[in-house]
């Protein structure tokens, strides 16, 4: 496979940075071509702007993103470090996404990576996203550390299920754009833990990575159990965790339980 690793840490010998270097040694060693997209070595440009569009603009006197993001993409006026980043995206069979999680979601520097790269024509269009996404048939997985313990992303955690503060990412982002989207791996709080805790984060993380191409992908709904209005059928329980359905009948606390005993059993 070709592997995309997009790593979002500001200090490379963070344990963030330990796990994205497992990633890469384990990955080549399996023969996979593994590239590396450093985000603050690179000193990425967070902002989405005028400053992408390096042509002549649909409407020099309004910025309307999406519609300045799908003409450049059209004319292949995208600024020259948006098209570099989108020929590691249309090479990758796989992307991995290494980043500490701050306030409940990714960094910054990395938002803005999929703001400018994941832009409309490339990543998305009109009728093109979910089943339909341009990036069908890709791979991605997050691989995240946390400053707290696993306890307060459980269910009954005070920071909620994992899974459930991921939803923006995996369903916002990374479903959208038609990525099968595997599990996340978690080290819990590694700076509060001692060194042979980290090492087997590690060493669990490598062995994860030599099963990854028979992981079982984590359920979104088919675009089939959606209708016109782009809302569960009525008859179609959630199972996502996140979702309900009053139309069949199921209250956000049955959706929740019957989630629980799937993972529970998952685990």
């Amino acid at each position: 496979m070709n592997i995309l690793v997009v790593f979002a840490h500001p200090e490379r010998r963070s344990f963030c940075g330990a796990l994205k270097d497992t990633a890469v040694r384990t990955l080549t060693d399996l023969g996979h071509e593994v590239t590396v997209s450093d985000l603050y070595a690179m000193k990425w440009i967070a902002e989405l702007d005028s400053q992408d569009f390096t042509g002549e603009r649909v409407d020099a006197d309004y910025l309307d993103l999406s519609r300045e993001q799908e003409h450049a993409f059209a004319t292949r006026t995208q600024a020259f470090d948006i098209e570099q980043e989108q020929r590691k995206v249309a090479q990758a069979d796989l992307i991995l996404f290494h980043f500490p999680v701050w306030w409940f979601s990714m960094p910054a520097i990395l938002k803005g990576w999929v703001d400018r790269v994941f832009a409309r024509g490339f990543a998305y269009s009109a009728g093109r996203k979910y089943g339909k996404g341009h990036f069908f048939g890709k791979k991605a997985m997050i691989c995240l550390t946390t400053g707290t313990d696993s306890t307060l992303y459980e269910p009954n955690g005070i920071d909620g299920d994992l899974l459930h503060v991921l939803w923006p990412i995996h369903n916002g982002i990374l479903a959208y754009t038609g990525f099968t989207v595997l599990p996340p791996f978690a080290a819990w709080m590694p700076g509060r833990v001692s060194a042979d805790e980290r090492q087997g984060y590690l060493d669990g993380f490598a062995r994860h990575l030599t099963a990854i191409e028979e992981a079982e992908p984590l359920f979104f709904h088919p675009w089939e159990d959606y209708d016109e209005t782009q809302r569960l059928k009525p008859g179609i329980k959630a199972r996502s965790g996140i979702q309900w359905n009053p139309r069949a009948g199921q209250t956000f606390e049955q959706a929740a339980h019957e989630y629980d005993q799937r993972m529970a059993t998952e685990r």
